[in-house]
């Protein structure tokens, strides 16, 4: 199962080599005429139009504002000619779970005002209002109608922040998110709300605009209930600087919000296959449905880009240009993380059905975002590759300059980390675009977005999940033959990794770890494909010869299995899903109840990852079959080497929490 995800990304590859083709070459794996009729067929343009649409809401997650996009994307897919089009509902209240999911109530929001009150004057000056850009109320304010004077608190985060400053019924500014704030400043210190000037993630280009107004959120369990209002970098340094000199702001909010039980909802629709006993198996096309508005690349971009993949598939299957797959195509549009998790575990037959996933997150941005397009393989516990794409695919209202990809490592940060999680096993190549100067921002807006893109993206998309749809024995020789010339690639990763480490043996380490995947690897195409005339044998060697030795050896640490390190360990399987995920963190609430310190692995800095990866890989090698030292060295080739006390530390914080056990 953990090799699958290489054969998929293999598919991937396949797309993404004859979307690199010119014109004249023959695709490698499907027809010409295929490729061309789903050339023409794709429309950025379409794409766009539904974008606009969907940009029009405020989507947080069981809003009011989300059930209008989702309604607006059921009736398309209606309007295209699915199947099996829903809305599916799955209760969130805060108090169910969906795996390590903690269900996070609904959200709404009617109004939310923020005005400066001026001495001597009858008209209030308006700072921030919900009405004209719902970015500035961050998500789980709650109602209050407060009258206050301004106290700055620098970052706001730490105790040292608030000495000598009286913030008991004051409003603070902070340049924290609002949630890192809110125990200290409203919990501890007595404030009665918040005004954030947190800022974008950090790029090349993150501090440049002033005028961008950041995504806020508050903590959703926490029990210190307030407000928070987001405003510019140019509001606050005027707020600040006025407060320097000694001047007092007065400001009046007004906010009508709150949390509620409701429903996580997932917008679904299928292509049925047309096989008898193939189409109880699914590829998945993936994106997520929530957020701010217009939050147009972060992602309408990938729902509608992922809406015209299914009415292209549609559409030339009902026209003959295609043939109907033997498999079943499947389109999901959850809350990000979060729905999917409730999903897969409220309804696990998904999970069951589900082959392979093609998931895109941010996937429109033209150059006014800086963004760079990726194919993000998958993690190194489900080991994948995938070629670049040049393919001179453009949209009539779209750019025409070339396209700009990326083939990058496995990272984390949307709906792949949840299909890709060791409970679930579903191998998923992640489409996205990184970075993007508007992600999460006022500035995320359908202006940026370019056709063309949407295009390309969706060009590699369907031919993706329509080869593998309807994938047989036929397609095996050039599988494997594409597979043969991937390692060379792997080859020369291996070298550059091993030049980066100073400890020769680590570097051996690398090396071993590809060539044992070869193997499995290529025995994986038999969950797509029987390989009757068993063709993946002799494929064997001829791929693993690719990975060059380097002499270096494996380290002498490697064969000493004594105590913790040759302790095996495999999930329990009693919850499902990633460990930290949405507005809930399984791991920290479930160690700091234990009395388990934080693991050092956790802010650990790796030469290719941080501690966030290591800990997600870490879960997921725990297979039974590996003992610690032999996670430590998988983790170590796909991130950079590291302390093996690290991971023996968090292998048994798992293990006193329930997550994993010992294999005896």
């Amino acid at each position: 199962m953990k090799m699958f995800t290489r054969l998929v990304m293999l598919m991937i590859a396949a797309s993404v080599a004859f979307a690199g083709a010119a014109r004249a070459q023959k695709p490698p794996l499907l027809p010409e005429e295929e490729v061309t009729a789903l050339a023409n067929e794709l429309s950025g343009e379409t794409a766009k139009r539904n974008l606009e649409g969907i940009a029009r809401f405020h989507r947080q997650r069981g809003s009011r504002g989300f059930h209008e996009a989702a309604e607006l994307v059921a009736e398309r897919l209606r309007a295209y000619g699915l199947s099996d089009v829903a809305i599916l509902q799955f209760p969130s209240d805060g108090k169910i779970f969906y795996g390590t999911q903690r269900s996070r109530p609904a959200w709404d929001a009617e109004k939310g005002e923020l005005e400066e009150v001026k001495e001597g004057k009858e008209v209030k000056e308006k700072i921030a209002s919900y009405e004209a850009e719902p970015v500035v109320l961050a998500e789980d304010s709650e109602s209050a109608e407060v009258t206050a004077d301004l106290v700055d608190v620098g970052g706001g985060t730490k105790e040292g922040d608030y000495a000598g400053k009286d913030v008991k019924g004051k409003i603070v500014l902070a340049s924290a998110q609002p949630g890192a704030v809110q125990d200290l400043a409203v919990g501890k210190f007595g404030a009665a709300g918040i005004v954030s000037y947190a800022q974008n993630q950090k790029t090349a280009w993150w501090g440049e605009d002033e005028n961008l107004i950041r995504w806020g959120h508050l903590e959703t369990f926490s029990a210190n209930k307030t407000f928070a209002f987001m405003v510019s970098l140019k509001t606050a340094r005027g707020m600040r600087e006025r407060l320097a000199k000694g001047e007092k702001i007065r400001l009046h909010a007004t906010v009508k919000a709150g949390q509620h039980a409701g429903n996580y909802e997932v917008v679904t629709a299928t292509i049925p296959g047309a096989d008898a006993k193939l189409k109880e198996e699914e590829i998945a096309f993936s994106c997520h449905l929530d957020h701010q508005r217009p939050g147009a690349n972060d992602n309408a971009s990938g729902c509608v880009t992922i809406l015209d993949v299914a009415r292209t598939l549609q559409k030339l299957i009902d026209t003959k240009q295609l043939a109907r797959p033997a498999r079943t195509i499947r389109f999901i549009f959850p809350p990000e993380i979060e729905g999917t998790l409730a999903l897969l575990n409220a309804k696990p037959e998904f999970a069951k059905r589900i082959k392979a996933v093609v998931h895109m997150d941010m996937v429109g941005g033209g150059p006014e975002t800086k963004a760079v397009f990726h194919v993000t393989r998958g993690p190194m516990s489900l080991p994948s590759f995938v070629h670049e794409a040049k393919y001179p695919v453009v949209a009539p209202e779209g750019g025409k300059e070339p396209r700009r990809a990326e083939y990058s490592a496995y990272t984390m940060g949307s709906d792949h980390d949840v299909y890709q999680d060791s409970s679930f096993g579903i191998p998923a190549i992640y489409l996205n675009d990184w970075p993007d100067r508007y992600i999460h921002t006022n500035f995320d807006t359908a202006a940026n977005i370019d056709p063309t893109k949407l295009k390309r993206t969706a060009f590699i998309g369907a031919a993706s999940g329509y080869y593998l749809a309807g994938m047989t024995d036929k397609a095996l020789p050039a599988i494997f033959g594409l597979l043969q010339l991937r390692t060379l690639r792997t080859a020369e990763e291996v070298r550059k990794k091993s030049a980066q480490i100073e400890t020769p043996c680590e570097g051996g380490e690398i090396e071993r770890f590809e060539r044992d995947q070869v193997r499995p690897l290529v025995e994986s195409v038999t969950r797509l494909a029987p390989d009757v005339q068993g063709i993946r044998w002799p494929a064997i060697g001829r791929i693993g010869a690719n990975i060059a030795n380097n002499g270096q050896g494996m380290c002498l640490k490697t064969i000493l299995l004594m105590g913790d390190l040759g302790k095996r360990y495999k999930r329990t399987g009693t919850v499902k899903g990633p460990l930290a995920v949405f507005g809930y963190d399984y791991f920290v609430e479930h160690v700091k109840a234990a009395g388990i310190a934080t693991p050092k692995l956790l802010s650990y800095d790796g030469l290719w990852g941080a501690g966030e990866e290591y800990a997600y890989e870490v879960l997921n090698f725990a297979d039974g079959k590996r003992n610690a030292q032999e996670i430590r060295d998988a983790v170590s080739a796909e991130y950079g080497p590291v302390p093996l006390e690290m991971v023996v530390e968090y292998l048994k914080a798992l293990e006193k929490i329930g997550v994993v056990e010992q294999v005896k």
